[in-house]
C-alpha cells in the first residue's frame, strides 16, 4: 500500500491528520514511498507523522504566546563583544584553587555552573520554538503558525535594534586566557534546525514567510564568516565533533541559502574525514571515546554526522550509503552504538563522569538511519526515548528534536 493510501486510509479511520494538511504531509513522506524496501502500512515517515502530531500540536499552542528574546537582552560584563555580538564561557574551566584571581584551569567533562550561557539557552529555545511551529504548520496549515515564527526571526535576524551579529568571535571565551575561541562555533548548531525549518516551508509554499528574505541574507553572512575567518577555518579541521559540527550546521545554511558548492565540498570532507580518518573499523570514533564523557560525545557526533548526511546527500552520492574500502560508513556507525542505546549497561567503557544517567533520549541518527535503510528496529529503538528532555547538558547536545522538518 502506498503512503498516499495508507495515510487516507487512516485519515478515513483515526483522523490522525486534518484532511487540510494531507497535501503537505504527503509531498514530504512520499520521497521514502517511492524508495521504499518494503511498501507496507508500517511505512516509517507515517508513523512519525502520527507519532509526534499531539506532541507537535501541543507544545505549538504554548508557544504561540511567547515574545522574541534575543543576546541583546542579556549581557556578560566579562564579555568583550557589543549587545549584538553572542558570549559564552568555556565549559570545563574553572577558578584555580591555588589563584583564584588568575587564569582559569581545565577539568574535562566537568561543566562550571557559574559561566554564561544565557545565550545559549536562548538559542537552544528559538530552535525549539520555530521547529515546533514550522512542524505545526506541516500537521495543520494555519498561518498564525508562520505569523509567529515570522516575529521570532525578525527579531533575531533582521531588525537592526535585537538581531545578533553573524559572528562567533566570542564564544567559549575563557577568564584570563581569551576572549573568545573558534571551538566555540560549536554554540550555534541548535541554528541548524532555524535554517532547515525555513528551508522547508519555503521549499513547500514560497513566501511563505516574510522574514525570509532578509533571514537568509544573515545566514549568507554567518556561512561566509563560517567559511573564511581564522576561527572557522580552525574548527572546520577540528578532528572530532567540533569538525563534525561544524560541517552539520555549515551544511544546513548552504542548503538554506543555495551554496551547491560548499556542499560539495562538505561532501567530500565526510567521506576522507570523517570516515576514513575519525571513525574506527569497528564504526566508533577514538577521539570521543577517549573523553571522560565517551558515552554521550559517541552519540553526539553519530547525530552530527547522521544530520549532516541527511543535509547533503543526493540521488546520486548518497553519504548513508558510502563506505571506505573497509566498509566503514553509516550503517556500521550505527549499528556499533545501536547495542548501547537498548542497553546501556552493555557499554564497554567506564561511566561518563556527569550526566551519565541522562542519555539515551531520542536521537536524530536512529531516525534517520530508519528511514534510510527502512529499518523498523531503529526506528522503534528512537520512539521509545524521551522526546522533550529537560536537562541543559542534554538540550546543548541535541540540536535537532524536530523530525517532521526532516522528512523529504
Amino acid at each position: 500500500m502506498s503512503v498516499i493510501k495508507y495515510i487516507s486510509k487512516r485519515v478515513s479511520a483515526e483522523i490522525i491528520v486534518p484532511l487540510g494538511a494531507l497535501v503537505l504531509l504527503l509531498g514530504i513522506a512520499s520521497t521514502y514511498a517511492a524508495t521504499s524496501a518494503q511498501d507496507t502500512e508500517t511505512n516509517l515517515p507515517a508513523q512519525v507523522i502520527n507519532a509526534e502530531r499531539s506532541r507537535i500540536l501541543e507544545k505549538a499552542q504554548n508557544y504561540l504566546s511567547q515574545i522574541p528574546s534575543t543576546v541583546v537582552d542579556y549581557h556578560s560584563p566579562r564579555s568583550s563583544g557589543n549587545a549584538h555580538e553572542f558570549y559564552s564561557e568555556g565549559d570545563y574551566w574553572w577558578p584555580d584553587p591555588d589563584n583564584p584571581d588568575g587564569p582559569y584551569i581545565r577539568k574535562d567533562g566537568l561543566s562550571n555552573p557559574d559561566n554564561f550561557i544565557q545565550h545559549r539557552l536562548q538559542l537552544i529555545a528559538l530552535s525549539d520554538l520555530v521547529g515546533t511551529l514550522a512542524s505545526a504548520y506541516l500537521i495543520e496549515p494555519d498561518t498564525k503558525y508562520l505569523k509567529k515564527i515570522d516575529i521570532h526571526l525578525n527579531a533575531w535576524f533582521v531588525n537592526e535594534d535585537t538581531k545578533m551579529a553573524p559572528h562567533l568571535k566570542f564564544s567559549q571565551a575563557i577568564k584570563g586566557r581569551n576572549t573568545g575561541r573558534s571551538i566555540g562555533i560549536i554554540d550555534t548548531i541548535h541554528l541548524t534546525e532555524v535554517a532547515r525549518s525555513i528551508y522547508q516551508l519555503e521549499k513547500l509554499k514560497p513566501g511563505s514567510l516574510t522574514s525570509a528574505p532578509e533571514t537568509k541574507q544573515w545566514f549568507a553572512q554567518y556561512l561566509q564568516w563560517l567559511v573564511t575567518s581564522d576561527f572557522g577555518q580552525a574548527e572546520r579541521q577540528h578532528p572530532n565533533n567540533h569538525g563534525v559540527c561544524w560541517a552539520m550546521q555549515a551544511s544546513a545554511f548552504a542548503q538554506l541559502v543555495g551554496n551547491n558548492s560548499l556542499l560539495e565540498d562538505i561532501r567530500d570532507d565526510f567521506k576522507e574525514v570523517f570516515i576514513k580518518k575519525m571513525m574506527a573499523h569497528d564504526g566508533s570514533f577514538p577521539a570521543e571515546l577517549a573523553r571522560t564523557k565517551p558515552y554521550g560525545y559517541s552519540l553526539f557526533v553519530l547525530d552530527a554526522m547522521a544530520t549532516t548526511a541527511t543535509i547533503i546527500s543526493t540521488s546520486e552520492d548518497n553519504l548513508w550509503l558510502y563506505t571506505a574500502s573497509d566498509g566503514r560508513g553509516m550503517r556500521r556507525a550505527i549499528d556499533y552504538m545501536l547495542p548501547y542505546i537498548q542497553n546501556k549497561s552493555n557499554w564497554p567503557l567506564p561511566p561518563d563522569v556527569l550526566h551519565w544517567n541522562d542519555w539515551p533520549v531520542r536521537h536524530p541518527a536512529l531516525l534517520f538511519s530508519a528511514l534510510e535503510f527502512d529499518k523498523e528496529q531503529y526506528y522503534m529503538t528512537w520512539k521509545d526515548e524521551e522526546a522533550d528532555p529537560k536537562e541543559y547538558e542534554v538540550l546543548r547536545n541535541l540540536p535537532v528534536r524536530h523530525p517532521l522538518i526532516w522528512l523529504k
